[in-house]
């Protein structure tokens, strides 16, 4: 219990490469991913509740330790715990293994956020990127933790569906998804190419990479300047803009809605 409360720390999951994932749905869906769960912690009323799950954990020969509700809450980051918590291993991949998965895919799609602070922010564009049949996500600069139990959570499950990278530096994301053969898009509100034209035409056809900024100040000129297209979302009504996490469902499906036509 002591080393699983670690990980509440970023320095820790780092060092140890392994994070907290709250909740029943995250549990069954790391338990799809190949030798991702080290062992889940479960209070006594969650154990019985969720018997079939606790056969399958320990039916693999993984631990399932029974805790009373206080060391579940001290795991739990919510004000309601579930009563199960998971110990898993990172599913991030190296850049260069998801550009050379997805740029084999004629109409691959990938996420990128660049310098995304929030969690919810963060776990939402994976969520969307997940719906909308994104090959990848790339978490670059000085974007959130993958791993920070608010992001774990917002991404409901979509962390353990896809790829998910963490690059350094964006402008080099950048150019290794353009090297890739990624049409990289950066979606900018003063962009000079407007999104439903895109989607009518032809440029959201083939492999594209979208590029999403910081919530408070969006993309630097300098990085949206190494981008193929900068992309405007029109905004028909009298909203000032799209928070990061809706101008990213809006832009991964019509790419998405290009993919199919």
């Amino acid at each position: 219990m002591k080393a699983a409360k670690r990980l509440a720390r970023r320095n820790s999951r780092a060092e140890l490469r392994l994070f907290l994932a709250e909740g029943v749905k995250a549990l069954t869906e790391a338990l799809d991913v190949d030798d991702c769960v080290v062992e889940v912690f479960a209070s006594a009323a969650a154990s019985a509740a969720y018997a079939d799950l606790r056969a399958a954990v320990t039916g693999r020969g993984l631990p399932w330790q029974l805790c009373d509700d206080d060391a579940i809450a001290a795991l739990s980051g919510t004000v309601a715990p579930q009563g199960v918590v998971t110990v898993c291993r990172f599913v991030d991949v190296p850049l260069a293994e998801v550009l050379g998965t997805s740029s084999t895919v004629e109409t691959a799609l990938v996420a990128v956020c660049a310098d995304v602070r929030d969690p919810g922010n963060a776990g939402t564009v994976i969520r969307c990127a997940d719906a909308a049949g994104a090959g990848a996500v790339i978490l670059a600069g000085n974007s959130v933790d993958p791993y920070n139990d608010k992001t774990v959570r917002a991404t409901v499950g979509s962390l353990f569906h896809l790829p998910i990278a963490v690059a350094d530096d964006p402008a080099g994301a950048v150019a290794h998804l353009q090297a890739a053969g990624f049409l990289v898009l950066a979606a900018d509100g003063r962009g000079e190419v407007d999104l439903f034209e895109a989607a009518d035409g032809e440029l959201l056809d083939g492999p594209v990479a979208w590029l999403f900024g910081n919530e408070a100040w969006g993309l630097p000129d300098e990085l949206a300047a190494l981008t193929d297209h900068r992309v405007r979302i029109p905004i028909l009504g009298k909203a000032e803009s799209l928070n990061l996490a809706t101008a990213a469902a809006v832009c991964l499906y019509a790419s998405a809605r290009a993919r199919r036509r």
